[in-house]
């Protein structure tokens, strides 16, 4: 994840700002979950430097997402920004992975980026047909808007959400300044994603701490979280994370999906373990966690 990306990060900020008043009124009108749900991944399955250490030695690229489905519950899937899965890529994707495991696949960026969600109801039919051939595996869509995608363009986005299929669980991720300043049209389009049940997206990233806009308009919580090697802010960021999740599940949130990005993917996992560690000992749930692959084959087996 490039975006908001800095070299040096000395001086940034990185305190976790205080909830939109609107979070605590959405989450107010659902019941506390007995065990709610939690997703934990990355954004790929092809990484080749996880051969020998989270994924077998001699693994092929074929059986590396059935191998990252045995580290990891949900997967941020990239690879449908490129291209529109066809069926076959489909039935593998599903055979790849165990119960209880669930993609978010991105909308095409020709729906997003290239057409700007203008004359997209062919592609956009065509991939949500596809994705709900996920069935059971199928988490929830995002659409990510870029950078210059603005306030100005809510009626375009509006139109889109008003003819975007109910059956497909969708979140947004908003990426211009504007959205994150209160308007009458920000406030409006969060109100329609409130109304239609879709997930706002949260983005932590050091240089653009305007995208940790707090505001969920569901009981669910989507995170993408960008790392910086296991610096110390990595693990006192996701500290106030872990924290701020617990005090979201106290008040009523029902799911959370946090993704990891990190320039080096080694540092992914053991990322995802530290946030695991807090939130076990903050909920006294037993969560999934990403192993070495000698101590993940012996658990296996015993």
């Amino acid at each position: 994840m490039d975006f908001g990306r800095l070299p040096d990060i000395r001086n940034v900020d990185f305190s976790l700002p205080q909830d939109h008043p609107a979070t605590q009124q959405v989450l107010a009108r659902n019941a506390r979950p007995t065990r709610p749900t939690i997703y934990l991944g990355c954004p790929t399955w092809s990484n080749k430097p996880w051969v020998g250490t989270y994924y077998p030695t001699g693994a092929q690229d074929a059986q590396l997402l059935y191998w990252y489905a045995r580290q990891f519950n949900t997967l941020e899937m990239n690879t449908t920004h490129y291209r529109i899965p066809d069926a076959s890529a489909i039935h593998r994707w599903k055979q790849a992975v165990p119960p209880g495991f669930v993609f978010c696949p991105k909308l095409p960026q020709i729906i997003s980026h290239d057409q700007l969600l203008q004359n997209v109801g062919e592609p956009t039919k065509q991939f949500c047909d596809a994705i709900l051939g996920l069935g059971f595996t199928l988490g929830m869509a995002f659409l990510q808007l870029p950078p210059f995608f603005g306030p100005d363009e809510w009626p375009l986005l509006e139109q889109f959400l008003m003819n975007f299929p109910a059956e497909v669980p969708l979140a947004v991720e908003f990426r211009h300044e504007n959205w994150f300043k209160e308007s009458r049209i920000t406030q409006r389009a969060f109100q329609t994603l409130e109304e239609r049940q879709i997930t706002t997206i949260i983005t932590d990233v050091a240089g653009r701490r305007d995208a940790l806009h707090m505001r969920l308009t569901t009981p669910t919580a989507m995170i993408r979280f960008n790392g910086h090697g296991l610096v110390p802010s990595d693990y006192s960021r996701l500290d106030a994370w872990a924290d701020r999740l617990h005090q979201w599940l106290e008040q009523g949130l029902q799911t959370i999906y946090f993704f990891m990005h990190q320039k080096e993917v080694l540092d992914a996992p053991p990322a995802l373990v530290h946030l695991i560690d807090q939130l076990e000992k903050r909920t006294g749930f037993h969560l999934q966690r990403p192993q070495k692959v000698q101590q993940f084959i012996q658990g296996q087996l015993f």
